[in-house]
């Protein structure tokens, strides 16, 4: 299971290609640190960023380095998208989808 994204391109309607991510964990001290970090595959996925056995309760998230996207005909607005979000179960699969456009971006949390 572990903890997993998809990032799709709205502005063109397919997959963001290529857009770097960071995972971070934050410690019990405050600060973060960088558990995971790949780049979206052909289908915009970054799957299992980190294995189950890996996942803790705890706040996490999501760095998306929008600028390094080149696909974004524009210039993005938002050049760099933090999505931080808590994992309760780490029995449970955490899916955190970003959906992209130059000028917005929407999240959920998905299956």
């Amino acid at each position: 299971m572990g903890i997993s994204t998809h990032v799709l391109d709205t502005s063109s309607g397919r997959p963001a290609i290529g857009v770097s991510v960071t995972l971070e964990r934050r410690s019990d001290a405050g600060s973060w640190r960088p558990v995971a970090e790949t780049t979206t595959d052909d289908d915009g996925r970054a799957a299992d960023l980190i294995d189950a056995t890996e996942v803790s309760a705890g706040l996490y998230r999501l760095v998306f380095d929008v600028a390094g996207y080149a696909e974004m005909e524009d210039r993005p607005f938002f050049p760099s998208i933090t999505l931080t979000f808590r994992v309760a179960d780490p029995a449970e699969h955490y899916h955190v989808p970003l959906l992209l456009s130059p000028f917005g971006y929407t999240t959920y949390r998905g299956s």
